[in-house]
Formats: structure tokens, C-alpha cells, sequence
């Protein structure tokens, strides 16, 4: 029999964040359909929401929808309507001339594109490829806000060549509101969310099971495999890092090999893990969420596995959404290993940076 045994291992946040005011943006519009399709999970927010004022941080999202070319992409701010096919007014006093890129997560590589305008953000890199499904942030700073209260809209678009021309491959529109009237002050408290089952549905911690594995019978015949999930987000300005520590698993002075990164070999002695959706033996999931922190090399790479206490397995760089990543086990035995009830406790840590 092989047992799997999984601790917990979280950290506190030792700081807290405010937040001056909040800007609400409203749900997608769905526009006559002049390009590819509609930029998805879109969403901007700012710093300060008040007519006028300086220096305002401002942070897109969104999720790609149509694999292909991404070469630019424009932030557009207009005073007259957030649809693609309409002329975009520029709101008077909004300038984001003096703006710089402050933080890029998921498609990047961009910088500030020169024919940048005060209410147009055009970033470019050398074209790459995009995938259908990847998620897309960016912080900018520096940018003034409207002089008038009222309605501010935005419009996200994404060009396969590197200057913004060209027609767009994917778009999207949103309403905000610019505030002259109401002071909204709030303390937005940090916070990580970190949980661990052996399976967790959805992106529902509630729903976490045990967080314990009985592997079965080992036989050089046959590789044993199993799996937990871990949900991780955070609002940390830095994001977090997340980490494994323990040991192979054992009996008494008996010890199955731990991988050093290579595929599953039966009737060998192999104990490895990785972060993938793997057919060989078939266990595992990619992913998922709308988070895009990135599984370490190492242990993302499909039908591979490794392990080593202490090695760092995903991290993001900026607050980050709901992530869920599937821990895949697989064991293998030679011949001769000798009898006994192998296990192993390991400890997961993740840290957010704040």
C-alpha cells in the first residue's frame, strides 16, 4: 500500500492596502461584429475615480478570442460611446501622454508605441502569437482624469501588426463613471486564498475533499498515479509564489527515487509530480481559471515529471485571479523493490508578496 499525505501551509498578510476610491466597470456590450470577435472577461479599473485628478493608475484585463497574431493593442478613451463602429470624441482633460507601463501579466512584451494620442494607449511588441483563451493585464500610470463627472468610455482592441493599423482582430467596449460629487472611501484589506483537496469543484474552496491519497497496491507491472487540486488568488501587488517541500515516498530505510525530471519508465524506481494534463499514465489536469500565473519550468511540461524538495511550482508576478492547479503523483516500482507500506507527507506553501 502507498499512502499520500498532504499539510496545508499558508501565510498571513502582515500589511494592509487602501484604496482612495473605486471605479466600477460595467459589464461587455456586444457591438456590430467588424472584426474576429469580442475581447471576453474584460475589464478596467482605476485608482481614483474623481474628474480631474492626476496621476491616476489605471489596469486593463481581458481574455483573448481568436487564436493568431498580436502584434499591438489599443486602449482607446472616449467622451461618446463605447461602440467599435462609432467615431471615439476624445474626453476633454483625460491625458495619457505622460503614462508608462508599470506592470504586464499574461500577453506580454509590450511597450508604449510612440503614435500614442492623450486618450489613445497604443502598446507593441514584435507580432507573436496569441491563443484563443489567454489572459491579458497591464497597469498604466500617470494618466489624468477627465475633467467633467459623467459617463468615461473605453474600448479594448488588438492588431496583428505592431503599430496599431490595420483592421482589429479582436474588440470590446465598457462604460465607466468619472465621480465630482461623491468621495468613496474604502480599506481593501489583502488577502491570499489558498486551498487544497483531493478534489475541488469549480473554483469553490468550500468544496475542497480530503486532502488524502491511498495509491494501492504497487506492482512493477503498472504505474500508480494520483492527484490533488489547489486554488490560489490574491490581491498582493507583487502576487504570490507557491512551493513544495517533503520528501519521497519511504518505508522504514526503503526509499522510492525521486525523479530528477523525465517520463514514467515501469519497473523502475520513480517517485515525480507535475502540473499538467498528462496521457502517459493518463492523470492530471492543465490550469484553469481566470488567473494566468505561470507553472514553473520543471513541472510543466506534459507527460514529464520531477521532484525536489523545496521547488518553487507556479508563481505570478501581480495580484492574480482564481487559479486551480492539478498536482498529478505517479509512483513506479522495480522488481525487487522490497515489501512494506511506502508514504509521504508533503507540505504545500505559497506566499503571496506583498
Amino acid at each position: 500500500m502507498g499512502r499520500l499525505l498532504t499539510k496545508l501551509a499558508t501565510s498571513k498578510p502582515l500589511a494592509l492596502v487602501s484604496v482612495v476610491s473605486l471605479l466600477i466597470a460595467a459589464g461587455p456590450f456586444n457591438p456590430p461584429r467588424v472584426f474576429a470577435g469580442d475581447l471576453i472577461d474584460r475589464s478596467l479599473t482605476a485608482s481614483d475615480s474623481f474628474a480631474g485628478t492626476p496621476e491616476v493608475t489605471y489596469s486593463p484585463l481581458f481574455t483573448i478570442a481568436t487564436t493568431g497574431t498580436v502584434g499591438s493593442v489599443a486602449i482607446m478613451f472616449c467622451a461618446n460611446t463605447p461602440l467599435l463602429d462609432q467615431p471615439c470624441d476624445p474626453p476633454p482633460g483625460l491625458d495619457a501622454t505622460s503614462t508608462s507601463i508599470t506592470g504586464q501579466g499574461g500577453m506580454t512584451g509590450f511597450s508604449i508605441f510612440g503614435g500614442s494620442t492623450a486618450n489613445v494607449i497604443i502598446l507593441t511588441r514584435p507580432p507573436a502569437a496569441a491563443n484563443a483563451g489567454d489572459t491579458a493585464f497591464y497597469e498604466f500610470n500617470k494618466i489624468h482624469n477627465p475633467n467633467n463627472p459623467g459617463p468615461l468610455f473605453a474600448r479594448f482592441l488588438t492588431f496583428a501588426s505592431s503599430d496599431g493599423s490595420g483592421p482589429p482582430t479582436d474588440g470590446g467596449g465598457m462604460a465607466l463613471y468619472i465621480n465630482n460629487s461623491v468621495d468613496i472611501n474604502a480599506e481593501v484589506p489583502p488577502y491570499l486564498t489558498f486551498c487544497l483537496g483531493e478534489n475541488i469543484t469549480s473554483l469553490d474552496c468550500s468544496t475542497a475533499t480530503e486532502p488524502f491519497t491511498d495509491m494501492g497496491s504497487f506492482s512493477p507491472n503498472l504505474t500508480s498515479a494520483a492527484q490533488h487540486q489547489i486554488i490560489v488568488a490574491t490581491n498582493a501587488p507583487d502576487g504570490y509564489s507557491m512551493w513544495a517541500l517533503g520528501s519521497s515516498m519511504t518505508s522504514g530505510s526503503d526509499v522510492i527515487t525521486p525523479m530528477s525530471g523525465g517520463t514514467s519508465v515501469k519497473g523502475t524506481s520513480q517517485f515525480g509530480i507535475n502540473l499538467r494534463a498528462n496521457s502517459t499514465p493518463n492523470v492530471g489536469q492543465d490550469a484553469t481559471g481566470p488567473g494566468f500565473a505561470a507553472v514553473t519550468a520543471g513541472y510543466n511540461q506534459q507527460n514529464h515529471f520531477r521532484f525536489n524538495s523545496g521547488d518553487m511550482l507556479a508563481t505570478a508576478p501581480v495580484p492574480d485571479d482564481f487559479r486551480k492547479y492539478t498536482i498529478s503523483y505517479i509512483v513506479n516500482i522495480p522488481a525487487g523493490q522490497p515489501g512494506g507500506v511506502y508514504s509521504t507527507t508533503l507540505t504545500y506553501v505559497c506566499l503571496a508578496n506583498f
